[in-house]
């Protein structure tokens, strides 16, 4: 009993990790209408920033610094801010699938910065020891893991007010007016540019701050952990959830994570050692087997807004037969 409710804790953690991509994924696309594809650099941005700022000195490399980890959280978002506006500003003239291809190919150059940077980033071997928040109870696992979820939880929801907040604030309806008719938010004096640079920025440093969450979580971090497959991890969590909706990208990151994890538990049970590694592609088969169901049920996810049906009263009906009758 008592190992299950530390791998429950241990996985509801994971779960709500991503959530924090998802929710800065929903800020740019549910809100804004912003196609970014590479989420994944976002998030390595962000982990190796906390982890240089906050290791202890290596020879073998650049940074170990050995500050508080608080510290190397408030410098991954910030770094993860400046480098969503930066790229925002070089790309945001571009619509739809020309930005979503802009985007992926900065999420490669930083997998390929992180994995041939060895002097900074540790190259393929990535970066070890780096601070947990509650390491001196790695010994009792339980406690661990309600610790990490403790901490993990009180951001997430921090950042899943704040959201919500924005979302409903002037700035959040700007960013919604662009999203539905830019020319009409324009007419109104409202610089698309602008907002929509703050609101790259502002998803750009949740996503590092969930970069850095990990990579304290788990001690360990790896060019390896920020392939394209993270990237599409986090869209069907917000396809799922429905996009949009804050609380969608959260029920919708648990939900998805849930179904990866339990598929790959399931096919190391199923199959032998031999066949584990070309069985894990049922992972995907599990994943696009229920992205489709959800969306012959909910279109819209499982929070997103229902599209509205004219309903009709008694009088209404009389009016269209009588006029289909003339």
């Amino acid at each position: 009993m008592i190992d299950l409710i530390g791998y429950g804790a241990f996985f509801l953690t994971t779960a709500l990790i991503f959530s924090l991509v998802t929710l800065g994924l929903n800020l740019q696309w549910g809100l804004t209408g912003l196609f970014n594809v590479g989420l994944a650099g976002f998030v390595a941005i962000g982990a190796y920033t906390s982890a240089l700022l906050t290791t202890p000195d290596d020879a073998a490399r650049l940074g170990g610094f050995g500050l508080p980890i608080l510290v190397g959280w408030a410098g991954a978002m910030v770094v993860g801010g400046i480098a969503a506006a930066l790229t925002g500003m070089a790309t945001l003239r571009l619509r739809s699938d020309y930005l979503a291809i802009t985007t992926f190919g900065v999420a490669v150059v930083v997998q390929l910065v992180a994995l041939n940077a060895q002097k900074l980033t540790g190259g393929p071997f990535g970066i070890g020891f780096i601070p947990r928040p509650f390491g001196s109870l790695a010994e009792t696992p339980l406690l661990f893991n309600l610790s990490n979820l403790a901490v993990v939880g009180a951001v997430t929801l921090i950042a899943y007010l704040a959201l919500e907040h924005l979302s409903r604030s002037p700035w959040g309806r700007v960013l919604k007016a662009l999203r539905e008719d830019e020319r009409a938010a324009i007419s109104l004096g409202k610089s698309a540019r602008f907002y929509r640079v703050q609101a790259f920025a502002v998803g750009g440093a949740i996503m590092a701050l969930a970069g850095a969450l990990q990579a304290h979580f788990t001690g360990f971090i790896a060019p390896d952990n920020y392939l394209p497959i993270l990237t599409f991890q986090i869209w069907v969590m917000l396809i799922v959830g429905g996009s949009g909706s804050n609380l969608g990208a959260v029920i919708g990151s648990i939900l998805v994570w849930g179904i990866w994890a339990g598929s790959g538990t399931l096919t190391s049970v199923l199959f032998a050692p031999e066949q584990q590694a070309r069985a894990a592609s049922l992972q995907i088969v599990a994943i696009g087997v229920m992205l489709c169901v959800i969306l012959l049920i909910r279109p819209n996810g499982l929070f997103g807004d229902r599209p509205r049906r004219p309903r009709f009263g008694k009088r209404e009906k009389a009016a269209i037969k009588s006029s289909s009758g003339s």
